[in-house]
């Protein structure tokens, strides 16, 4: 099927009657129950109205789903991002989005709107609750890949809703009135935290994970497969968050690895480095990035589009005033890292550092994602009579071309999760492959001992006809050069033999993981990653002070009001309006 469509805004289309209750805004939001509950609303839906037997139904409903998802998209990157380390807001930034970094939830804002999630989630709960899955013409059931769609949906917006909420209602069934949603929302029992909201999806996704996603052409001039949850990748999500590190490793390896698609990194989406070995020039690169996203509109008449384009760049929309800019912790995390680059003559082969003084521009100091991925200048000065910001900000993960899509899932969130669950699963040489020296056959035979390759087994198997060596690439070297000839970035190894084998390994295990969350910080910044990724390990570790610290220093000196706010975990989630 090839179309050339918008997605549908509530109300558009055949079966799109089922985009209905606006799941909990009764009590939630600033609405109504008369506004709700109206019978011409586009947000009412009543059963006898609606049935899911035929495929237009099904396209249409799934598209709804989707044009639901795009009231979070933006959510998604500002709620990880925004009251993290590696942004900072501007005095042009709006109140909500200062108080948002501030960890001030005092008053209202409208990034704290559950209802949208919870929206998201009864229109799946509807859809699998009515979709007719025995329907088959010519043997092939109809609706078996959207049905597998929808059950990624939903799960996919629970964990986001655990990770920024904490504790919240776990509703599978739709709830067609007021009466049932204020019914689910008083009841305790229906109240989850993260490990059950994790255990519940991952029985609830593990019969799908195989299943083929819908492929519906060409819509809207985006690729409709890119649309949908990979359902392996977030089982991966959900056994990291629940702890459950062999098991997560294994899903990533399974996604990355599947012989019909396999996932090979070559790229980052924005990588940078130096383009010669004087140090003089640059270079820039980018690569095919997205494994999934959510699709925005293009035009505000089709639908939502996103704000973050205007939030992190100077646009004309704006006048030039950008509201989040890079902070003091994500130049100071750059500017640590040691760039170098190997140089090869007839007679040897030598390795060469950047320099770390007597740079032209700050921003080439250590890795070189963030001068790659971000630029300011300033002309002139500011005067009460300009319309303009004198200054003005380049975001380029936010471009104009970008603009359209909010990634799920990119190739390099995939590998650096393998390697944390790598990791906390007892294999950090595996884990550090995947970080120094790039995964294939090759590489983890070179730099993981047999004890451990035996004790990984098929978690650390890549097919050598297919991961070529020359391709093999760790993730540091896209913004700090070849990594592997970097001395500098190696195995923690301690000072002293220890007593055992697995004393070396619990020594090396979290030191390897602050690499790897670094390396999520240097090459996911500004995506909306960083929050969940230090609460992850915070959680892990039972230390509190992993996430505090980093965020009540990220504009240099500590806030230290915030820290002990932060050391607080139940201060870390939005309050349930």
């Amino acid at each position: 099927m090839s179309t050339n469509c918008s997605l549908p805004s509530l109300g558009r289309g055949k079966g799109v009657g089922l985009l209905f209750v606006g799941m909990f805004c009764s009590f939630f939001a600033l609405t109504s129950c008369e506004d709700i509950l109206d019978t011409d609303s586009d947000f009412v839906m009543y059963e006898k109205d609606n049935t899911l037997s035929d495929p237009t139904d099904s396209i249409y409903s799934v598209l709804g789903i989707i044009n639901q998802m795009q009231k979070i998209a933006d959510r998604t990157v500002l709620l990880g991002e925004v009251r993290a380390d590696l942004v900072t807001p501007t005095e042009a930034a709006s109140a909500d989005l200062k108080r948002l970094a501030a960890w001030d939830f005092s008053q209202e804002n409208k990034y704290n709107a559950v209802s949208d999630y919870y929206s998201v989630i009864n229109h799946c709960n509807y859809f699998l609750h009515h979709v007719d899955t025995t329907l088959q013409r010519r043997g092939y059931k109809i609706f078996e890949a959207e049905y597998a769609a929808v059950k990624g949906f939903r799960a996919w917006t629970y964990l986001e809703l655990a990770k920024n909420y904490g504790r919240i209602p776990l509703v599978t069934e739709p709830l067609m009135t007021e009466q049932d949603a204020r019914k689910a929302m008083n009841d305790q029992s229906k109240y989850a935290d993260m490990q059950t909201i994790c255990n519940y999806f991952i029985n609830d996704l593990t019969p799908y994970a195989y299943r083929r996603m819908p492929n519906w052409g060409s819509i809207n001039g985006s690729n409709s497969q890119y649309f949908f949850i990979p359902i392996r990748a977030l089982l991966g999500d959900l056994c990291l968050w629940a702890g459950r590190y062999q098991e997560a490793a294994t899903w990533y390896h399974d996604y990355m690895t599947d012989r019909d698609d396999p996932i090979i990194i070559t790229a980052s989406r924005i990588g940078g480095g130096w383009g010669n070995i004087h140090f003089t020039s640059h270079v820039m690169t980018s690569g095919s990035y997205e494994l999934s996203y959510i699709p925005m509109e293009a035009r505000q008449f089709d639908g939502i589009m996103s704000e973050l384009p205007d939030l992190f760049n100077s646009t004309g929309r704006n006048y030039r005033y950008f509201q989040l800019t890079p902070s003091v912790g994500i130049r100071r995390l750059s500017g640590e890292q040691i760039y170098c680059m190997e140089h090869k003559t007839d007679t040897q082969t030598d390795t060469l550092y950047a320099p770390r003084e007597g740079l032209d521009d700050p921003l080439d100091l250590g890795d070189m994602r963030l001068y790659a991925s971000y630029s300011h200048s300033a002309s002139g000065s500011q005067n009460q009579y300009s319309e303009y910001n004198n200054e003005t900000q380049s975001i380029r993960k936010y471009s104009s071309n970008t603009e359209e899509r909010i990634p799920t899932y990119t190739k390099s969130m995939l590998y650096l999760r393998y390697a944390e669950a790598l990791n906390r699963a007892g294999y950090p040489q595996s884990a550090m492959v995947v970080l120094k020296y790039g995964m294939c056959q090759d590489n983890l035979i070179a730099y993981v001992d047999s004890v451990e390759r035996q004790a990984a087994g098929i978690l650390i198997e890549f097919d050598p006809n297919v991961y070529l060596q020359q391709d093999a690439k760790g993730i540091h070297s896209f913004g700090s050069g070849e990594s592997q000839c970097n001395k500098y970035y190696v195995l923690p190894m301690p000072a002293d033999s220890l007593a055992t084998r697995q004393d070396t390994i619990d020594y090396q295990i979290p030191l390897v993981e602050d690499m790897i969350i670094d390396e999520m910080a240097l090459e996911f910044a500004f995506e909306g990653h960083r929050l969940h990724d230090l609460m992850r390990v915070a959680m892990r570790r039972g230390d509190n002070a992993y996430l505090a610290d980093p965020i009540s220093r990220r504009d240099g000196e500590e806030d230290a009001a915030l820290r002990a706010k932060l050391m607080n975990e139940q201060n870390w989630y939005l309050p349930l309006p």
